[in-house]
């Protein structure tokens, strides 16, 4: 799960990080009224679940030239960059050509920036280790530096049975090129972060930049932060901070049911169960020459109902143009599977082809069941055979 700029950096302000002042809008009167009470120059920063937000353009010609942060010198202002950008659709390289509708800003107190580092936590999944990664090219331009020269980002594993040491703060202090009372602080800043990052689950914690101000301190000028869906039960006050309008209605409906779902760009609509089979399923249809429309894994155990669910969020999709259930029947019934396709197909209609390939528990039940539906569905015996029919049924 994403949060907010704003949501970020309440959050790590809580475990004493040192963040700039600020101050929610979600309208131009509010925005004016913050920079007011700031009484200081403002960055006014679009909040939307994508970086990329200096450089990003908005669609609408109403938005004036500027991007999504903007420094205004007074109150009106703020209110101006506001009223050009709530209501608006900023496009940035992570949004792609869609953009995002921004539905607020966050007006912050302006900082002197002395020099710009990247600082970010992430889970390193070939050392099963949280790791910092860190280096000295901070800004805007951070992908830039880790494509071209990969020697500028250095990589810090932490190991769980010691936790944060001595010889890491140093470490980190080479990483970002700091010494003296500047090095002592990002030492201090990664015990902080580290603490924040494993005690609410997140699976990233990105700063970037990690500014030195003029006067030497340290702060935090933008955050972002995801967390690990699977710990958010632990963790209600952190689940609230949802924002569903920047996510995909699909994926949304999807999360209700208990579903993994993400969508992709494809044709062909996936529904399957076990994350490793879904894989193979995606790869085999890429294989064949087509593309898939989504990953959606229903779960070794799921109902009826769950299944029915499934299929609608992946004929909601006006993108696909066939669908392929691939079911390997463990836990899961391939009858309860069919039961929730004759279900789903009857309540919404059936109006692209569709492939099923059932194998394991109760598979001759399952095949019978969607044999006496009279439904248009078309049998495979392996996933390779299904793969060749869904894509020439959408092709015929």
């Amino acid at each position: 799960m994403n949060i907010h700029e704003y949501q970020a950096k309440v959050l790590l302000a809580s475990y004493g990080a040192p963040v700039a002042r600020g101050m929610l809008a979600t309208t131009p009167a509010e925005a004016e009224a913050a920079a007011a009470e700031l009484g200081v120059t403002v960055a006014v920063k679009a909040q939307i679940h994508a970086g990329g937000r200096g450089k990003g353009r908005f669609r609408e010609p109403q938005a004036g030239s500027g991007g999504g942060v903007r420094l205004a010198r007074s109150p009106p202002e703020a209110a101006v960059h506001a009223r050009q950008m709530i209501g608006r659709t900023l496009v940035t390289h992570q949004t792609g050509p869609a953009g995002r509708k921004v539905g607020k800003v966050y007006v912050e107190e302006a900082s002197a920036i002395g020099r710009e580092l990247y600082l970010s936590l992430v889970i390193d999944r070939n050392r099963g280790r949280v790791a910092f990664v860190a280096s000295a090219a901070g800004g805007m331009d951070i992908e830039e530096v880790a494509r071209t020269t990969p020697e500028r980002v250095d990589t810090i594993a932490i190991d769980p049975a010691t936790g944060l040491m001595p010889h890491h703060g140093r470490r980190l202090a080479r990483a970002l090129g700091l010494s003296g009372d500047p090095a002592r602080a990002a030492a201090a800043l990664a015990a902080t972060l580290l603490r924040a990052f494993t005690e609410t689950d997140m699976s990233l914690l990105e700063i970037n930049p990690l500014v030195v101000t003029e006067a030497g301190g340290l702060l935090c000028l933008d955050a972002k932060i995801v967390f690990d869906d699977n710990g958010l039960f632990r963790h209600p006050e952190i689940a609230a901070l949802r924002d569903e309008t920047e996510e995909d209605p699909r994926e949304v409906e999807a999360s209700r049911h208990g579903l993994a779902y993400i969508a992709l760009e494809g044709t062909i609509g996936c529904m399957v169960n076990g994350a490793g089979l879904a894989m193979a399923t995606m790869d085999i249809i890429k294989l064949h020459g087509a593309a898939p429309a989504n990953f959606l894994d229903v779960g070794g155990g799921a109902s009826r109902e769950k299944v029915a669910a499934a299929f609608k969020v992946i004929t909601a999709d006006p993108q696909v143009k066939g669908i392929l259930v691939n079911i390997f029947g463990g836990i899961m019934r391939c009858d309860i599977i069919a039961e929730g396709i004759v279900a789903a197909v009857k309540d919404a209609g059936l109006a692209v082809p569709l492939v099923v390939r059932l194998e394991g528990t109760n598979v001759e039940l399952g095949r019978e069941i969607l044999a006496r539906s009279g439904l248009a569905v078309i049998p495979a015996n392996d996933l390779e055979d299904a793969a060749v029919k869904i894509i020439a049924a959408v092709k015929g």
